[in-house]
């Protein structure tokens, strides 16, 4: 295939749709795979039309903030603006991609050193993109839920490794598909080797998985027991007297059962409690919410710890990562900005995401924080003995419930730690250290699940190396090219 073929961009965008649709709820990596085949074999026009198309798909829930007159967009400027937002960040995705496909081209896109070092700067851009207030997720969620197997080589090399290994099985599909078409007599040979290279990572991968599922069954910890309360409250009518006052509600009810089931802790969502909210009665257990609190005159999303016979938090920790427009902009501390959100413009905490404690540490994701692999491994490494995934993710639909929780068990795999998921409306739900959906509330309603997680102090090897194994990989490509050119000359 070539861009000066008739019809280029048909394969470009049927590819691009293709990728979108294979990314998570679906989580299905053949598809991936052949997807990525016309990412390869066209030029870097075609790339751009291909990642803007896979983002369309992939994030059609953005439509889903429709209407925004609740926070004073009027009506009829409502859809545009949501539309406009969707089209925003597919165009911004197919420039990232074009752009890194021109690199390609450049190199030669039939080198094998170039798909190593390419595939290992797709891997690194994902890592800092998932930093940054824009990303939320690509090629290396796309294991999940439909392949733990391969996914369990996120122990290894995490996410961004994972995206890495999904490109090199596309290329070497691509790569295929033009022997069968040339009619090359190594076809057969390529078509064995392909065959072995997916069935050795899924080996490995599954390897990876019961090696953490016998570490844990051979040095048990004492489990934890958390009740989780999902209030499904609408954040449209979340301010309202009537909703706040049945919030208080729930909340008693909730630390009640916790304190009668024995629990150790009970865990609210993202923003559940407003600014200054105290408890009516001191804390029976320990209570884990979301809320706000001021610094230094500063408003901050953060989790806020209640301590046993406690009514105010002695501790927090602040959201790192803001969501652009609904809580942050660039250039807000030059304007006067309230953002989109009702809780009105917010301000960045540390990049750290360990909360000590004195029942053992914990890493904590807030809203899609939990697309930032990399910041949990370090507070993994740090100490944190399993991950608190903290989110309201109304009004979207269960398109991206899903895509949270692909990346819930993602997350639990990179780390070899559980997680539970506390989420205003959904998922609420907790996974185990392989990756596994244990229990789960159903999405929508107000109810409490009870869950046990078992704490670790195990480091898998993402949580010690971080992104190594992609800078290797990258170096390798290099060593590779620099090869093959000195052959040349």
């Amino acid at each position: 295939m070539a861009e000066n073929r008739p019809l280029w961009w048909i394969a470009a965008v049927v590819g691009g749709l293709l990728a979108g649709l294979a990314l998570p709820p679906l989580g299905w990596p053949p598809l991936l795979w052949l997807a990525l085949v016309p990412l390869w074999a066209l030029g870097p026009r075609a790339a751009a039309l291909w990642g803007a198309a896979a983002v369309l798909i992939s994030h059609r829930w953005l439509l889903w903030l429709h209407p925004l007159d609740w926070v004073g967009v009027p009506l009829p400027l409502s859809l545009p603006l949501c539309l406009g937002l969707l089209l925003a960040i597919a165009s911004l995705g197919g420039v990232l991609v074009g752009l890194w496909r021109w690199i390609v081209q450049r190199l030669g896109a039939e080198r094998l050193g170039t798909v190593l070092l390419a595939s290992a700067l797709w891997g690194l851009a994902e890592v800092l993109l998932a930093k940054g207030p824009l990303f939320w997720i690509g090629l290396g969620s796309a294991a999940l839920p439909g392949d733990r197997a391969l996914a369990g080589l996120a122990q290894l090399v995490g996410g961004g490794g994972l995206a890495a290994l999904q490109l090199l099985l596309g290329w070497g599909l691509w790569r295929l598909v033009a022997a069968w078409r040339l009619q090359r007599g190594d076809f057969g040979r390529r078509l064995v080797i392909w065959l072995l290279a997916v069935l050795v990572l899924h080996g490995l991968g599954w390897q990876r998985l019961l090696v953490s599922e016998r570490f844990e069954a051979r040095e048990p910890q004492p489990q934890r027991s958390l009740l989780v309360l999902q209030p499904a409250i609408p954040t449209r009518r979340k301010f309202d007297a009537d909703q706040q006052i049945r919030l208080l509600q729930l909340l008693e009810r909730a630390l009640a059962q916790a304190q009668r089931l024995g629990s150790d802790a009970l865990l609210l969502p993202e923003g559940a409690l407003p600014l200054g909210q105290t408890l009516m009665a001191p804390a029976p257990v320990e209570l884990l919410s979301g809320g706000f609190r001021l610094e230094d005159e500063q408003l901050r999303s953060a989790l806020l710890a209640f301590p046993p016979g406690a009514m105010e938090p002695t501790a927090a920790l602040d959201k790192h990562r803001l969501v652009p427009l609904g809580e942050w902009i660039p250039g807000s501390a030059l304007i006067r900005w309230t953002g989109l959100s009702a809780v009105g413009g917010l301000t960045p905490g540390s990049p750290s995401r360990l909360l000590r404690r004195p029942d053992g540490a914990l890493a904590v994701a807030i809203c899609y924080e939990l697309a930032d692999g990399q910041a949990l491994a370090a507070a993994v490494r740090s100490g944190a003995q399993w991950l608190l995934a903290s989110a309201n993710l109304d009004p979207y639909p269960a398109q991206l419930q899903r895509q949270f929780s692909a990346l819930a068990q993602l997350r639990a795999i990179e780390t070899a730690r559980w997680l539970v998921s506390s989420a205003n409306t959904g998922p609420s739900q907790v996974v185990d250290a392989s990756g596994r959906v244990r229990h789960r509330l159903a999405a929508g309603r107000a109810a409490t699940l009870r869950v046990s997680v078992q704490p670790r102090r195990n480091l898998t090897g993402y949580a010690r190396w971080g992104e190594a194994p992609l800078a290797l990989l990258g170096a390798a490509g290099i060593v590779v090219s620099w090869r093959f050119r000195v052959r040349q000359s």
